[in-house]
C-alpha cells in the first residue's frame, strides 16, 4: 500500500480514540479535564490574580506557586481567605507548592550542618503550612515540599557503558564537627587485583582516620613521659637527692623562693627538672585531650549504631578511668595519674571496632530532614485535626540531595515513623490509628521531568520506569514536566522525551487510587517563550484526555483533525468566502484585526452605528 501525508490537518477524519497527533500516542485518554491543574505565576506575590488568571484558561485545579520564600513574605494575609472565596465560587481544587528551603539544616555554602538552621527551616515550613490552610480550612489541602535544596548528591552513580550501575563519588559527613565533603571512587588496586568500591573506600578512610587519632595521643603522651623520665635523670647533687624529681616541682610550686636558697649548681638542676616537669605536664594534659575526644568520638558512633558491646567497654573504661582524674583534678601536680589514665585509655580504645568518624551523607541527611517534615506534619494535625494539609515530598532535579525513588521512599517512611511516635506519644493514639493518619497525612510528590533527568548520567526509560514502580505507592501528586534528560527545561508533556505512558502505567498498576492523584502541569519554559499558548491544550492533546466531561470520543489529540461542527481547533482550512467578502490581502480585514476595513461589524457585517 502507498503513504500519504496531510498538508492541512484537517484532511484527516479518522476518529478512532487511538490515533496519533503531533505528541505521539496518547498517554492516558482516559485522563479528564478535572484531573489536572495548573500552575499560578511564581514570580509575582499577587497570587489572587495569579489563581484568577490561572482558572480563565478552563481548568478546575489550581497549584498556587509560593516556590520562593521571598514571594511568600510578601503575600497578604487578606488574600488568601479571598483565594479561598474564589475557590468556592468556581468550584475549583486547590494545591499549594510551598517555598523551596533545605529541610536538614545543611548549608552547602558553609560546607556544614547546622542543627539551628535545621529548626529555622522547619520553623519556616510551618509557617507555609499554617497560612495554606486558610486557603482550604474545611478539607485536606496537599502541600509541596522539596526533599532538599542546594544539598549535594549524596552518592553519585551512572551507568556504565556495560550496563551496570556503579558510584561515582561519595558525600560524606563528620557528625561531630557538622563538616562535610566527598570521596571519588577509588582506582583499582593492581597490586592487590582489588576493583574499586566506594563503600570500601570510605571504611578504610575511617580506619586511617580512627588510627591516626590513636597515633596523635600516643605521641603527645610519649612526649609526656620522655621528658618526666628526663626531670628524673637531672639530679647530680646532695640537695636535690633528697627529694625525687616530683618533690622538687611540688615545692617550686608551693614556694617559689625556695629555687633562690640554693646554690647556684644545684639552683640550675632544679630549674632543668621544674622545666621538663612542666614540658611532661604539658603534654601529658594534651594526651588527655586527645583521649578524651577519642572516647567521645567512639561512645557516639557506637551509640548511633547500637552497638551495646562497644557501649559496654566504654563505660566500663569511663569507670575506670575515674579514679586517676579525680586525683589530678584535686592535686594538678599529681601528673603521673594523667598518664596512667592516657595509657590505660589507649589500651582500650585501640581494641574497639572502628567507628564511623565519616558517614554517608545520604543515611544523616535522611534522618534530618525526617525530623523536620515529621514535625511539620504533626504540628499540623496537632492543629487543625480532621483538616490537616496533606505533606508530600518531592524529587528535585538529578543531580540534587534526595531526588532518587529510593531515596524519597526511605525518607517518606522515615517521616511516617517519627510522625507516628509523636501521635502515638501526645495523642494517645493506638499504632493502627496513628499510622492511618500518617498514610493519610504524608505522601511524594512526583516529578517526572525531575526524574528524567537521569538520562545524563546514562540511565534508559527501564531504569526510570524502575524508578516509578519504587515510588508509587507513596504518590500523592504527580508534577507534569517535559525535558530531554539533560537540563531542567519545563515543557507540556510530548514536548521532550519522558516515559510519561509508561509511568501512567506504573502507577496505576502499583499506585493506590490512582485517579485521585492530583497532576500539575510544570510548564515555565513553555510559558516563557510561548505565553500567548496556555500548556492546557498541548498537555490534553498528550494526554488524549476525552473532550467532554462524560468522558466521550472525540479526544483532544484529535482536534487537529476535525472539521466544521463545534467552534473547536482551526475548523475547514481557507474558505472561499473569506476571499470573497475581503479579497486576497488584508487590507479589508477590520480595523480591530489589523485590516483597514473601517465601520463595519466583524461579527454580524452591518455598518457599526
Amino acid at each position: 500500500m502507498g503513504s500519504y501525508h496531510h498538508f492541512y490537518p484537517g484532511t484527516n477524519y479518522n476518529f478512532s480514540p487511538e490515533i496519533d497527533s503531533i505528541y505521539g500516542e496518547p498517554i492516558n485518554k482516559n485522563l479528564s479535564v478535572s484531573q489536572i491543574a495548573q500552575v499560578t505565576n511564581p514570580q509575582t506575590a499577587n497570587q489572587l490574580k495569579a489563581a484568577s488568571d490561572t482558572l480563565s484558561t478552563g481548568v478546575k485545579n489550581v497549584e498556587l506557586s509560593w516556590v520562593s520564600p521571598d514571594v511568600e513574605k510578601a503575600i497578604p494575609e487578606q488574600h488568601l481567605t479571598e483565594i479561598n472565596r474564589l475557590k468556592k465560587l468556581v468550584g475549583a481544587e486547590l494545591t499549594l507548592h510551598a517555598p523551596i528551603i533545605e529541610p536538614t539544616g545543611i548549608n552547602p555554602q558553609a560546607g556544614a550542618w547546622d542543627p539551628f538552621q535545621r529548626e529555622q527551616a522547619e520553623k519556616q515550613m510551618w509557617n507555609s503550612v499554617k497560612r495554606a490552610h486558610k486557603l482550604d480550612p474545611e478539607g485536606n489541602i496537599v502541600i509541596t515540599l522539596h526533599s532538599s535544596a542546594g544539598l549535594p548528591d549524596p552518592r553519585t552513580k551512572i551507568i556504565t557503558e556495560d550496563g551496570k550501575e556503579v558510584s561515582t563519588n561519595l558525600a560524606v559527613i563528620n557528625e561531630r564537627t557538622g563538616r562535610f565533603g566527598s570521596i571519588p571512587a577509588p582506582t583499582e588496586d593492581y597490586l592487590e587485583g582489588k576493583k574499586p568500591n566506594i563503600d570500601e573506600g570510605l571504611e578504610e578512610i575511617n580506619k586511617q582516620e580512627w588510627a591516626q587519632n590513636l597515633v596523635n595521643v600516643n605521641i603527645t603522651a610519649t612526649r609526656a613521659n620522655q621528658a618526666l623520665e628526663e626531670a628524673k635523670g637531672i639530679r647530680r647533687f646532695k640537695e636535690l637527692k633528697e627529694i625525687d624529681s616530683q618533690g622538687i616541682y611540688n615545692k617550686a610550686k608551693s614556694n617559689p623562693d625556695w629555687l633562690n636558697s640554693l646554690e647556684q649548681p644545684v639552683k640550675e638542676n632544679a630549674e632543668q627538672i621544674i622545666e621538663n616537669m612542666e614540658y611532661g605536664n604539658l603534654f601529658a594534659r594534651e594526651a588527655y585531650t586527645g583521649l578524651n575526644q577519642a572516647f567521645n568520638i567512639a561512645y557516639g558512633a557506637a551509640k548511633t549504631s547500637g552497638d551495646k558491646s562497644s557501649l559496654n567497654k566504654l563505660n566500663k573504661l569511663k569507670e575506670e578511668l575515674s579514679p586517676h582524674i579525680d586525683r589530678y583534678e584535686k592535686d594538678k601536680t599529681k601528673v603521673n595519674e594523667l598518664r596512667k589514665a592516657v595509657a590505660i585509655g589507649l589500651a582500650e580504645l585501640d581494641s574497639l571496632k572502628t567507628p564511623q568518624i565519616y558517614k554517608p551523607l545520604e543515611t544523616f541527611a535522611v534522618d534530618k530532614a525526617s525530623e523536620t517534615f515529621s514535625n511539620v506534619a504533626f504540628k499540623g494535625y496537632k492543629e487543625f485535626g480532621k483538616t490537616a494539609p496533606v505533606i508530600t515530598i518531592e524529587n528535585p532535579p538529578a543531580g540534587m540531595g534526595i531526588y532518587r525513588a529510593e531515596e524519597l521512599k526511605e525518607l517518606i517512611e522515615k517521616t511516617k515513623e517519627k510522625f507516628v511516635q509523636k501521635v502515638m506519644k501526645e495523642k494517645r493514639l493506638s499504632k493502627s490509628e496513628a499510622q492511618n493518619q500518617a498514610d493519610k497525612l504524608i505522601g511524594a510528590t512526583w516529578d517526572v521531568g525531575h526524574i528524567n533527568m537521569l538520562r545524563k548520567y546514562g540511565y534508559e526509560n527501564k531504569h526510570l520506569e524502575k524508578q516509578t514502580k519504587t515510588i508509587a505507592p507513596y504518590v500523592k501528586k504527580i508534577h507534569l514536566s517535559d525535558n530531554f534528560g539533560f537540563d531542567h527545561s519545563e515543557l507540556p508533556m510530548g514536548m521532550g522525551n519522558v516515559p510519561m505512558k509508561a509511568h501512567e502505567k506504573l502507577l496505576k498498576q502499583y499506585g493506590k487510587k490512582v485517579d485521585q492523584i492530583k497532576r500539575v502541569i510544570e510548564a515555565g519554559d513553555w510559558i516563557q517563550h510561548f505565553g500567548a499558548t496556555p500548556p492546557l491544550v498541548p498537555t490534553l492533546e498528550a494526554f488524549g484526555s476525552p473532550i467532554y466531561a462524560m468522558d466521550m470520543a472525540p479526544h483532544w489529540n484529535q482536534i487537529a483533525g476535525i472539521s466544521g461542527g463545534y467552534p473547536i481547533g482551526m475548523g475547514q482550512m481557507l474558505p472561499n468566502v473569506n476571499f470573497q467578502t475581503y479579497g486576497a490581502g488584508f487590507s479589508n480585514l477590520p480595523v480591530e484585526l489589523g485590516g483597514q476595513m473601517a465601520g463595519q461589524s466583524r461579527l454580524s457585517g452591518a455598518p457599526i452605528e
